[in-house]
């Protein structure tokens, strides 16, 4: 059940978000037990960031996990979360922001896993 928000102060197309979200769904398998067909991702394009004193585009992106995972797997996919963006949003991956939170209860469709 991973959620993923991207908060960007670049401006962000439709077609955009939609590879965006589409290599946000193939990069989550980098968790184990993680796939495209739970995955939720929001989008703040234009958001108001602030990074090192300046405001140059930059990203803070948070994902959040039902369980967990390794700081391996986390490290994979924070590697393939700056490479969607520098690709798509010509972002340097040094002002991408990635945090985890790991959450042990996750509820849907009226009750919790």
């Amino acid at each position: 059940m991973p959620f993923i928000q991207v908060k960007t102060s670049a401006p962000v197309s439709e077609q955009s978000e939609e590879t965006i979200k589409t290599l946000l769904g193939q990069a989550v398998t980098s968790l184990p037990g993680k796939t495209e067909q739970w995955l939720m991702v929001g989008f703040e394009p234009e958001y108001r960031l602030w990074f090192q004193g300046t405001d140059e585009p930059a990203a803070m992106v948070e994902v959040s996990v039902y369980g967990g995972s390794s700081p391996d797997r986390y490290d994979e996919l924070t590697g393939r979360i700056c490479d969607i963006l520098a690709g798509e949003l010509d972002l340097d991956p040094a002002r991408i922001y990635v945090k985890y939170s790991e959450t042990p209860d996750w509820g849907w469709n009226g009750a919790n896993f």
